[in-house]
């Protein structure tokens, strides 16, 4: 079959477009990536700071982001920009690590460890709205070099961003405006109305479903979400939170279906700053790194995806049989 036919889809929620190739047979051949290694750091600097169980944090950079570019009447430089010692520094940088000695993935972990982990993130978020002093707080899980890591020890970076990031507004604000229009929580609609059709469905238990979005913005891409409503992820209680667990690690394990490739896992949470308790829903995101960014997506910003969403969920519910 010929190939070069592509399907536009737009995002319900953030109005956003993707291209998806829909005539085309699954061809693992047609991805080539880098595959997460065995290999392990024998000068792995967070397993010198781990402790032997549970999970602990690393503060890698305090005062990581710093604005400038932006035009103001104080604290300018010749070019009329704030320049770096015009600026006071915001946010900061840190990990939470596994154990010593471990590196492996998060499938191949206890579950109890991925519940450790995510206990961690709920608290530090938290602690975050709490004290007000952030805007919000990015939690990514990074495996593999060409996903962005720096070690392949087991372990979450946690980004202490001064303003929302643009993806999440766009999320907010495209959700309020859908539950506007029809009422209720856009993502719950979603969930019902996937699991009712079940095509793009890669796994569902008492506490999330694991799901390829209608509209993937890359090759694999699924979200990981909640089936009880809630906007922030620091509300979740404990038996929520060790349920999802397992949840999340079966979403990670999926992945054995296409060799287990990079990867960034995110999560999405209501700002520190906001209340969104009706209209938003915390759920993260699962994006392999199987392809690089081809010149259309950085000419128009419009995602390529090689292989159609309802394709990609068949392929990944097989690895989980």
């Amino acid at each position: 079959m010929s190939g070069g036919i592509w399907e536009l889809r737009r995002d319900e929620i953030t109005g956003w477009w993707s291209a998806t190739v829909v005539d085309r047979e699954f061809e693992p051949t047609r991805f080539v990536a880098e595959r997460l290694s065995a290999e392990r750091d024998p000068a792995c600097k967070n397993c010198a700071e781990a402790t032997v169980e549970g999970v602990t944090r690393r503060t890698l950079r305090q005062g990581a982001f710093q604005s400038v570019g932006t035009r103001s009447d104080a604290a300018r430089g010749e070019s009329g920009f704030l320049t770096l010692s015009g600026m006071e520094e915001a946010g900061s940088w840190s990990t939470i690590i596994a154990p010593k000695l471990a590196h492996g993935e998060l499938d191949e972990v206890p579950v109890g460890l991925v519940a450790d982990f995510l206990i961690a993130v709920r608290d530090h978020l938290r602690a975050g709205r709490e004290s007000g002093a952030t805007a919000y707080i990015q939690y990514v899980r990074n495996a593999g070099a060409q996903a962005g890591a720096m070690t392949d020890h087991l372990c979450f970076d946690a980004y202490d961003l001064p303003q929302v990031p643009h993806r999440l507004a766009e999320e907010i604000g495209g959700a309020a405006r859908v539950s506007i229009r029809a009422g209720g929580c856009a993502y719950c609609r979603m969930i019902h109305e996937e699991e009712s059709s079940g095509r793009r469905v890669v796994h569902r238990d008492a506490y999330g479903l694991v799901v390829a979005p209608f509209a993937s913005r890359s090759a694999f891409e699924t979200w990981v979400l909640p089936h009880g409503h809630a906007a922030d992820f620091a509300d979740a209680d404990l038996a929520t939170v060790r349920g999802f667990a397992e949840t999340l690690q079966t979403a990670v394990r999926a992945l054995r279906a296409i060799g287990m490739p990079p990867y960034n896992l995110m999560l999405h949470t209501a700002p520190l700053r906001e209340r969104v308790d009706v209209t938003y829903h915390w759920h993260w995101e699962l994006h392999p790194r199987l392809r690089p960014i081809g010149g259309l997506e950085l000419a128009s910003g419009i995602p390529v995806v090689p292989i159609a969403p309802e394709e990609a969920a068949a392929e990944l519910r097989r690895a989980l049989r």
